[in-house]
């Protein structure tokens, strides 16, 4: 019973944050398509920015692994 709620302690952990940055990435690719537009010298910091809400995904992922190496 307790490896069954970890595993779904895990996939909630990832599938939230999965959202999360999914939601995220859509909004600042929007940003940066309009920054873009405007002004193409902004090509780094607009990579950067897009790249950011990834590392929510990362974070995700040690909690679902930390989740299912305790069960």
């Amino acid at each position: 019973m307790v490896e069954t709620i970890a595993a779904v302690g895990a996939a909630v952990a990832i599938g939230v944050t999965a959202l999360a940055a999914a939601w995220a990435e859509k909004e600042i690719g929007t940003a940066a398509i309009g920054a873009l537009a405007e002004k193409e010298e902004l090509f780094s910091k607009v990579l950067i920015l897009t790249v950011i809400p990834e590392t929510i995904v990362i974070f995700g992922l040690v909690v679902a692994l930390q989740i299912l190496s305790a069960a």
